[in-house]
This record gives C-alpha cells, structure tokens and sequence, in this order.
C-alpha cells in the first residue's frame, strides 16, 4: 500500500537536490548515468517520481559522489581536461582580437610608410627655400648697388657718360 502512494508521488527538482544533497548539475550527471530524463508537468515544471530517485540515488552510491572532496575535485579536473565553452569563446576573442590588431597595426604602417619619405622631402623642401629666400635678399642688394653705379653715370653726350659721386635715392 505504502509502495503505490510512494510511485504516484511526484518530487520538485528541489526536493531531489535536498534528497541527494547535490547541485542542479550533479543531478544531470546522475541523470545521464541512470539514462533518466525528467518529466514535465502541464506548467512546463520538471518533476521526478519517487523510483526514479531511488535509481538516482542509486546511482550517487555506485559513484561515491556523496563524498564533499570528490564533488569538489570533480568540476576541476573535469575543466582541467575538457575546455568550457566558455573558455573557448575567450580563446576565439582573444585569437579575433590579435589578428585585428596585427592587421590594423599592418595597414597603418602600409600607410605610414610613404610618410616618412614625404616629411624628408618636406624638410629638404623648407632648407631650400630658406636658402632661396637669402639668395633673393643678396640679389636686391646687389640689384641695389648697381642702380646706385647706374645713376651715378651722368650723359655728357654724343653718347659718352662721366662717372660723378655715387648718389643715394
């Protein structure tokens, strides 16, 4: 009688937990090991029946996972040996990450490259014309000079000029 009223009986995934004295994702493992799946109520809630505890907790004996170091040491190694998901996102990231910016670090260099040429050319561009510009100061001085020697000739005729004292204008 007692057997019938505990095979109707339906447990909450927190009932189990509480039952079993393990997390939601040792319970998917005992699950996976006892080939188990929960059931679903109209809700859409997960339950369990009272046998399929008892074949969990079965289960859970069979693995000695009542044992708080082994549940501790599991998840490690279990991460240790299999990369997570999540893991492999980062690494994905990490790798995308590297490759942008060797690429971007490329094309800017690329593109830097003729840069250097064109600040030599500026600079040697700009010594030139500082050059020029003295050249030109020293050339009205001289141009300077001459006019004062020209209009220093004064016309005597019949084509012939006599030199007089220089005059500034």
């Amino acid at each position: 009688m007692i057997e019938q009223q505990l095979k109707g009986k339906t447990l909450s995934p927190q009932e189990v937990r509480n039952i079993l004295k393990a997390d939601n994702k040792e319970i998917v493992e005992l699950c996976k090991r006892a080939s188990i799946l929960p059931k679903r109520d109209n809700r859409g809630q997960t339950y369990f029946s009272y046998e399929e505890v008892r074949n969990l907790r079965r289960v859970q004996a069979q693995k000695g996972a009542t044992n708080p170091i082994a549940k501790v040491k599991a998840p490690v190694q279990a991460a240790a040996k299999q990369p997570s998901p999540v893991m492999n996102i980062l690494t994905s990231l990490k790798e995308m990450e590297t490759k942008l910016s060797d690429k971007i670090a490329k094309i800017i260099d690329e593109k830097l490259e003729g840069m250097d040429e064109v600040v030599v050319e500026l600079i040697r561009c700009k010594t030139d014309n500082e050059t020029l510009k003295q050249k030109i100061i020293e050339l009205n001085k001289e141009i300077y000079q001459l006019k004062n020697d020209l209009h220093s000739y004064k016309p005597v005729g019949l084509g012939f000029y006599k030199k007089s004292e220089k005059q500034l204008w």
